[in-house]
């Protein structure tokens, strides 16, 4: 009995001080940094994902908010240059970051042009989510241009990009 109980004071101080030590190994473990952005803010950044207006009118730009604040997309737009007069012309995003509202994008060249734009997501004139213009992109638009001596030419313009009404699912038929 005596071997026994001597036994178990042991094992209770030997559980003690390993307990105790595990408890200050927590304590010293350094402290993950929390994400730079919440759930919430995340879930409200993917919801600006969409189609906007972009300078003239059949002209537009898509964006997707991915995890982690990256933007996917492209802009769509009428060439202007000689060889491109008129034809339709698809400019995917290089880079693009959306930081709480914040947007920022830079299109791939097509033809010795590239965009970038930097501004915020804002709440337009739209009711409700899906009618026209419910989000806006407000910011800055620099048209970059660059010549056969490869001198660039920028021009910087202050826009607002509607988002586009979504398309309504056609109505049930009617059954009698």
């Amino acid at each position: 009995m005596k071997k026994s109980s001597t036994f178990l004071v042991a094992a209770f101080a030997a559980f003690t001080f390993c307990s105790s030590n595990a408890q200050d190994s927590k304590a010293a473990a350094p402290k993950v940094p929390e994400p730079p952005q919440t759930k919430q803010e995340a879930k409200a950044g993917k919801g600006y994902s969409g189609m906007y207006s972009f300078l003239k009118d059949g002209e537009f730009v898509q964006i997707t908010v991915e995890d982690e604040g990256r933007v996917t997309g492209f802009v769509s737009r009428y060439g202007e240059g000689q060889s491109d007069k008129g034809a339709f012309l698809d400019q995917f995003f290089r880079s693009g970051k959306m930081d709480g509202n914040r947007l920022s994008f830079t299109t791939e060249t097509v033809h010795a042009v590239w965009f970038e734009f930097k501004g915020t997501v804002e709440r337009g004139d739209g009711k409700n989510p899906g009618d026209e213009a419910y989000y806006v992109l407000k910011g800055t638009l620099i048209d970059n241009t660059s010549d056969a001596e490869k001198k660039v030419t920028t021009h910087s313009q202050e826009v607002a990009l509607k988002l586009f009404p979504e398309q309504a699912a056609p109505a049930p038929a009617a059954r009698n």
